[in-house]
């Protein structure tokens, strides 16, 4: 594949990804952006956890953890708990409320979704995943 290609495919694709996130952020009535939904998803799906696990996995700086922490628990959709055995250690949960907003977020995402990729044909349906399904294998590998 062409060096320039390749680019202008990756400069196509975080233009498509940006534009997205702007528009979810504008469809989305409570304004704490992407960020605190992926870590409500994580936790939502993983069960609580230590902040430095979070932000380890999810690829931020343990102070923008705290500062989504701290947002998420402000708002009422986390909570910290403390370890019965060790107090020192301090795990972030999510909370009916943040489970709730969380469900609301994916909603709204997937009607989102739905409107960007209506244009697409079932043929390019199929071709577009096939090649995200494609690229995703290959993480694996890399």
């Amino acid at each position: 594949m062409e060096k320039d290609n390749i680019f202008k495919l990756i400069h196509t694709v975080e233009l498509f990804t940006n534009e997205a996130i702007i528009r979810w952020n504008k469809a989305f009535q409570h304004n704490i952006g992407i960020s605190p939904i992926l870590v409500l998803a994580e936790l939502k799906v993983k069960g609580p956890q230590k902040q430095t696990v979070l932000a380890e996995k999810l690829g931020y700086t343990p102070g923008a953890m705290t500062n989504i922490a701290n947002r998420l628990i402000k708002l009422g959709f986390a909570e910290r708990k403390y370890n019965e055995e060790d107090r020192r250690t301090v795990f972030l949960s999510i909370t009916k409320e943040g489970t709730a907003v969380l469900r609301e977020a994916q909603k709204k995402g997937q009607e989102l979704r739905t409107q960007l990729f209506q244009v697409l044909t079932e043929e390019e349906v199929q071709q577009f995943l096939s090649i995200h399904e494609k690229l995703l294998k290959n993480f694996e590998h890399i």
